[in-house]
């Protein structure tokens, strides 16, 4: 397009230094480092400026790929998370040049400096062998690590995403199993908390959770049981936004879980608008017990910024889960930081969620490449959540946090 002719002006009494006008940084896959950090210091929605409540931590990202590692030297990210013997316990998905997914660990004192770190994996569901010989080999396929063929993380199988809660002295971990892009199911193993507290990684054998053939993902556990049994997470919203859909189990089995039918892959549900967002994903961390209800993060997307996963919260009734009381009106986290957006750009990953003393912790994967860690005070964020009222579903109403 050609440009518009100039105006002649008059001579101006000072001279000024001309400006030369800067170009609009754009994101591309795959950046690097340096690059990162220069893009995405705004967020790209419109939206009026607010001061987020949650704070990112200043020295993110808190733990990230060793380089000269098999098994973690590609990315860690997605990390599950429990407080135990006053510790944060990280449980994180690592990824190496094989492309398996296994889990590593780290822990902190604070929530915030993870000074123990150890350099194996602490659990394996699946070496590459017995991955391999089950995996769907479809076309096109390669079995190593892959950001472009395998554009979830770069792996092909394993054990990805992890989510932990802590039941009755028992640790549970939920994970997603992935062998390929038509095998992608829910499992779960666990562990005896004074294993944990020896550092004894006897996991128990994982079972699946979801059925063979059902794409699922992303399922979690509450951390304690309404009336003797388990309740499953499964499903934010299938139609109506005052409620969510759980499973009450009594024992975590295949045969008591729901199947597609109830419980569709939220990929094949259609859009529709809820508050800030009109792509409803999933729940990020188990969901945190509060006086006030259930806290729960979920990933969705910005109707106004599509392409970006962003955090909501929501909180659920104390007695019927299933009810949405409280919803922010703005998305709580965005992918705004260089380390949000090093390889995968966008991606904010919440899958761990604490609270310590009066502090919640919130541990996310950031590109799909790092460990973040963001805080805020729990009170206060719970008085911003609730400050609405019953209003809270209005389109006017705003819940600022």
């Amino acid at each position: 397009m050609a440009a518009p002719k100039k105006k002649t002006i008059k001579k101006p009494v000072r001279k000024t230094k001309k400006v030369k006008p800067v170009k609009k940084k754009t994101v591309v896959k795959r950046t690097t480092k340096k690059v990162a950090k220069k893009i995405l210091k705004k967020p790209i929605s419109r939206k009026k400026k607010i001061i987020p409540l949650i704070k990112k931590f200043k020295g993110n990202p808190i733990v990230g790929p060793t380089h000269n590692s098999f098994w973690e030297g590609q990315a860690v990210f997605n990390p599950a998370a429990i407080v135990h013997d006053g510790r944060v316990h990280l449980f994180y998905r690592a990824l190496g040049h094989d492309g398996i997914s296994r889990l590593g660990y780290a822990s902190s004192k604070d929530g915030i400096h993870f000074d123990e770190r150890l350099p194996y994996p602490v659990y394996v569901a699946e070496n590459k062998i017995e991955a391999e010989s089950h995996y769907p080999y479809t076309s096109p396929a390669r079995l190593v690590y892959d950001t472009t063929l395998y554009a979830s993380g770069g792996g092909w199988g394993g054990c990805e995403d992890p989510r932990a809660v802590k039941i009755e002295g028992r640790i549970y971990m939920t994970f997603n199993m992935f062998n390929g892009w038509e095998s992608m199911r829910v499992a779960f193993t666990s562990i005896d908390e004074k294993d944990l507290s020896l550092k004894k990684w006897d996991w128990s054998k994982f079972s699946y959770l979801s059925r063979p053939g059902d794409r699922q993902k992303n399922w979690v556990l509450f951390p304690e049981k309404f009336n003797g049994k388990f309740a499953l997470f499964h499903n934010l919203d299938k139609g109506d936004p005052h409620k969510v859909h759980i499973a009450f189990l009594n024992k975590l089995d295949m045969k008591e879980t729901p199947s597609m039918k109830d419980a569709p892959d939220p990929h094949t549900l259609p859009d529709h608008i809820v508050k800030w967002h009109n792509r409803t994903r999933s729940a990020a961390a188990p969901p945190i017990k509060t006086k006030y209800g259930w806290l729960l993060f979920y990933h969705a997307m910005d109707k106004d910024d599509p392409g970006r996963y962003k955090l909501g919260a929501l909180l659920l009734d104390l007695k019927d889960p299933t009810k949405v009381l409280y919803r922010s009106s703005r998305p709580v986290l965005e992918p705004n930081e260089w380390y949000e957006n090093d390889w995968k750009p966008g991606i904010i990953y919440a899958s761990g969620a604490v609270v310590k003393g009066e502090t919640l912790f919130l541990y996310y994967g950031g590109g799909d490449k790092h460990i973040a860690v963001a805080s805020v005070n729990l009170d206060e964020f719970l008085r911003k959540l609730r400050s609405n009222g019953n209003a809270v579903f209005s389109k006017k109403s705003v819940v600022t946090i």
